[in-house]
């Protein structure tokens, strides 16, 4: 039987060889080692779990250490990630958010039953949820004083280009009506505690907002999610009637490029230094007191280094650091430098690496207007 199964592993190694094979056909990782046998597709290891979990599909095996019959590996070589993808993927519509591997269980999870149990996306006239025009449900939102998660409910229009949310059912008056072309939302369920933690952040009078959200249902999550992104593409189609499908997508939701702790001193430098919780948001770097503060406490607006600013490890000669943290970073910007420090020198480099990336970066005239009102902000 072992040479009949060494056959088969060598058999489905070739297999792999084929264009579209060599990643997850669900996340795209790199060099999947399982196979579903009832689907004919390549994945990896995290996708393969979830796979497990659905009833009608959930015939999973590995490449190298499961016993493969010779009908499976046919089916494997008939089909394969082109070909289904080319099936289960006819109709993904642009706004969709397609997860990859770094991305959390809940988008993956609901990414894979969209396109395999629920069949969303196979024929290209099926209308789909995400774009009703309308969203009106309840969320748990965190509140922003006692940091307890209460129902509310909220209402998206696409009509109206807002999503609202209200403390009560049946109440009139919504208690924020935010509109959807200064929205962000990201997945953040290590920091809200909830495997389905949604952030919502968002302009209010030039100051960002944020709002942690959960629903029980995976489900529901990311239908949210998605329907927000499909109101914020209908609404860019308007506001860019010039721009193609491909130039919009990025505008829709993104998520963080990094946060984490630094330590920072105020504008005099001889302050001492104090930590706080840090976002890049794109061109944005904003402080909180406290990773689910509702509040930016402060933000700095990372420009193109051809405009006068520039990134650096350490901090000025005669800067007096009374912190704990050793491993200084200096930002200068055409107003002011502003100095932090972190906690390891992993830490320091991976800050530092997605500074220089963005200051790198050629600046669009969004961000020329948004530093022009930051810079008269402060």
């Amino acid at each position: 039987m072992t040479g009949e199964n060494e056959r088969a592993v060598r058999a489905l190694k070739e297999i792999l060889q084929k264009p579209g094979n060599h990643a997850c056909a669900d996340c795209g990782a790199a060099d999947p080692e399982w196979g579903s046998c009832s689907l004919g597709v390549f994945i990896c290891l995290g996708c393969s779990g979830i796979h497990r979990n659905l009833p009608d599909l959930g015939k999973v095996k590995s490449l190298s250490l499961s016993r493969w019959e010779n009908s499976e590996v046919q089916f494997m070589a008939e089909n394969g990630n082109e070909v289904m993808k080319a099936k289960y993927e006819a109709a993904v519509p642009i706004y969709y958010y397609k997860p990859n591997h770094k991305d959390c269980q809940v988008l993956r999870e609901q990414w894979i039953r969209a396109k395999y149990e629920r069949k969303e996306f196979v024929d290209p006239g099926k209308k789909l949820t995400y774009e009703e025009g309308e969203r009106d449900g309840i969320l748990m939102k965190r509140g922003r004083d006692n940091g307890q998660f209460l129902s509310r409910r909220f209402v998206l229009m696409e009509r109206e280009g807002t999503l609202k949310y209200f403390t009560k059912y049946d109440a009139k008056e919504p208690k924020a009506v935010i509109k959807v072309d200064t929205i962000n939302a990201s997945f953040q369920p290590e920091k809200i505690g909830n495997p389905n933690g949604l952030q919502i952040t968002y302009l209010k009078d030039y100051s960002t907002r944020n709002i942690f959200l959960y629903h029980e249902s995976g489900k529901e999550i990311v239908d949210w999610f998605n329907s927000i992104r499909a109101v914020q593409f209908h609404y860019l189609k308007v506001a860019f009637p010039g721009a193609t499908d491909v130039e919009l997508k990025p505008k829709l939701t993104r998520n963080f490029l990094k946060e984490g702790y630094m330590e920072k001193t105020g504008p005099r430098q001889t302050e001492g230094f104090k930590k706080r919780w840090f976002t890049l948001d794109h061109r944005r770097l904003m402080y909180f007191k406290d990773p689910m503060d509702a509040f930016a406490k402060g933000e700095v607006f990372l420009g193109h280094r051809d405009h006068g600013y520039s990134v650096g490890p350490g901090l000025p000669q005669g800067t007096h650091c009374n912190g704990a943290w050793q491993h200084g970073i200096t930002i200068v910007t055409p107003d002011r430098s502003f100095l932090f420090t972190c906690e390891s020198e992993g830490e320091q480099q991976d800050w530092l690496n997605h500074f220089n990336v963005v200051i790198s970066t050629t600046m669009t005239p969004q961000e020329y207007s948004m530093e022009a009102l930051l810079r008269h902000k402060h």
